[in-house]
């Protein structure tokens, strides 16, 4: 397989495209597919790699977006779910493989006390909102500018803003994620920029009166996969204590920078955690965990719960039982190696650099990396935000790794898994150094 037949699309890939088109809006069911001009479709995963529709074979440094962090066909998730599968796989009774997640989540989480299981990333982060505002009796939430906490009406605002709607960097503004969604919501979210500690205590105290919650990503991954200024975690977390907020830390995506996800790793205290993505083992899944105080608000023992959360597939056995199979095999050695993979090819991106005095410079922590068109690192969303000629740059990255073999998201962004080896990320190092040799140097 050449370099250059990989660069192009196959027969089969078209044909399932055109056949797509006439049975969907745009021709795909998720906003976030590809199309570099139309979408690769996959036929099977297999450990690191991806076989497309057409027999090409791919490094994948997506994992559905982070989330097969064992990688395509790990066997203890497949074996899990064959033994399953016979014996059904959704009731509307309670199973017992839902309290084996829930036990294994809480003993490992240490501000998980109690848990809920939903089917999405975007369930979870809803529903813990939801408990925010019952739990306090307050509408309004504040969150990170940029960041993305799944299709939330309020979990949204902002999500997506340029440099015509941000505002100004005192007064960042919630502007609605798309047409018609009601003005009211905006004005329930309080925008904070992020790594600015006095920005954030100075509005949240302003709103402090209407305010329920503070979504918290410690790495928000659209707003450069930086990692937050202990003084902005401080002062966040003061500042809601001071006034009866609670803290949401959402890690649907960073749970999986360590054993006991990223609060622990950041030394972070919230009230609650939103979960998904890893502890469904490549399955729907979502949750929320917090203190038995807070989790209260979904008891609904002795009448109407306050927040009666519900679904029709919420801790369905097959999410169950593969969630547990993935999460059993990330054992704290698993993780170690899982950062050390991290870190060995953080640095050897970081060396490729300074070799060729290119104008990049690459951020993440533990199995997350991300390259950067530009001298040094992002400070916010707005710095992390790419001009015309970065987004052009960041395809051009993109296109060159697809060519070799790599399927790597056009945003740069990419995560590790467990089915990798130093092979791999000898790999990646290599072709990103063929790219800044036989690419033009980048002027930002």
């Amino acid at each position: 397989m050449t370099a250059a037949s990989v660069a192009l699309l196959g027969p089969q890939s078209n044909k399932l495209f055109n056949r797509s088109r006439a049975v969907f809006p745009g021709g795909t069911t998720r906003a976030t597919v590809e199309r570099d001009p139309t979408p690769r479709y996959i036929l099977k995963g297999d450990g690191a790699y991806l076989v497309d529709a057409d027999g090409q074979r791919f490094l994948d440094l997506n994992n559905n977006f982070t989330t097969l962090i064992h990688g395509h066909g790990f066997l203890p998730v497949l074996d899990s779910v064959a033994r399953l599968l016979r014996d059904g796989t959704c009731f509307s009774n309670p199973t017992a493989h839902e309290i084996n997640l829930a036990e294994l989540l809480v003993d490992r989480i240490p501000a998980v006390e109690q848990i809920r299981f939903v089917n999405t990333g975007t369930e979870a982060v809803m529903f813990a909102i939801k408990a925010a505002r019952a739990f306090t009796g307050r509408p309004g939430i504040a969150k990170i500018e940029g960041a993305y906490h799944g299709s939330y009406d309020w979990a949204e605002a902002d999500l997506g803003g340029t440099p015509a709607t941000w505002g100004s960097l005192d007064a960042p503004i919630a502007v609605p994620a798309y047409e018609g969604t009601p003005t009211s919501v905006a004005n329930e979210v309080v925008v904070l920029r992020f790594n600015d500690a006095e920005g954030a205590r100075r509005r949240i105290a302003a709103a402090a009166d209407c305010l329920a919650c503070i979504l918290l990503d410690p790495m928000p991954s659209s707003v450069g996969l930086i990692p937050s200024d202990p003084d902005f975690i401080a002062a966040i977390i003061e500042t809601a204590r001071q006034h009866g907020i609670l803290v949401i830390c959402d890690e649907v995506l960073n749970l999986r920078q360590g054993y006991r996800g990223a609060s622990a790793r950041y030394g972070i205290e919230p009230d609650l955690i939103t979960a998904g993505k890893i502890i469904g083992g490549g399955f729907p899944i979502g949750a929320i965990g917090g203190s038995r105080r807070v989790m209260s608000v979904f008891d609904g023992s002795a009448g109407r719960a306050k927040v009666p959360q519900s679904g029709t597939f919420s801790a369905n056995p097959i999410s169950m039982v593969a969630g547990r199979a993935s999460m059993e095999a990330l054992t704290e050695a698993a993780f170690a190696r899982l950062e050390e993979m991290g870190n060995r090819l953080r640095t050897a991106l970081a060396a490729a650099i300074s070799r060729h005095q290119a104008d990049y410079v690459i951020s993440g922590a533990a199995s997350l990396f991300r390259i950067h068109p530009r001298r040094t690192l992002p400070r916010d969303y707005r710095e992390a935000y790419p001009s015309t000629d970065q987004a052009n740059t960041l395809k051009a990255i993109s296109r060159f790794f697809r060519n070799e073999g790599i399927l790597l998201h056009a945003g740069t962004s990419a995560s590790l898994s467990t089915a990798m080896a130093d092979a791999e990320i000898d790999k990646i190092a290599d072709v990103f150094e063929r790219f800044l040799v036989t690419s033009p140097t980048f002027n930002p």
